[in-house]
């Protein structure tokens, strides 16, 4: 990188300065439904290491932040099972950005607009540094997985599938 771009706050990254969570700062062209993989050839990481961060809803309609890797899918089934729930789905977009305060393609775990439980794939939490977003399109931070359950309210699950 030779010149550092000047990145503005955003919820997620006044969350971790508060916090003293250390991160580093990846913008990169953000893609419309480009998702992880257009992320990870950006920055040029696995794009296993790229976090997503999405937003589900239980059968009472009950938001929940559920962290899979980039390159995984959620096994709503047995997620359901695990939290001890009769279903979850992905909420729509506009909920989604309700129940986060961020745009869908923007969605961090931290910082967000409202409280929710929070699902983290237990894989994640073995990698030496992960890649999720930061608040806004086109922004990834790189993170110590270690660091989300000791500031988010995160359980481990095993829902992961291979896409």
């Amino acid at each position: 990188m030779a010149k550092k771009e000047h990145i503005s706050e955003t919820p997620a990254t006044q969350f971790l300065r508060k916090q003293g969570i250390a991160f580093s700062e990846h913008p990169y062209a953000y893609e419309e439904h480009g998702g992880t993989a257009v992320s990870a050839r950006e920055l040029g990481v696995d794009e296993h290491h790229v976090v997503k961060t999405l937003i589900m809803q239980d059968e009472a309609a009950k938001p929940m932040i559920v962290l899979m890797h980039g390159d995984r899918k959620v096994s709503t089934k047995n997620l359901a099972r695990q939290i001890g729930c009769k279903s979850v789905e992905p909420c729509k977009p506009e909920a989604a950005n309700r129940h986060s305060g961020f745009l869908v393609g923007g969605t961090s775990p931290f910082g967000t607009k409202k409280a929710m439980p929070v699902y983290v794939e237990q894989s994640i939490l073995d990698l030496d540094r992960i890649y999720i977003n930061g608040g806004r399109r086109g922004y990834l931070i790189g993170i110590d997985p270690k660091v989300i359950p000791v500031v988010l309210p995160a359980k481990p699950v095993k829902c992961a599938l291979e896409e």
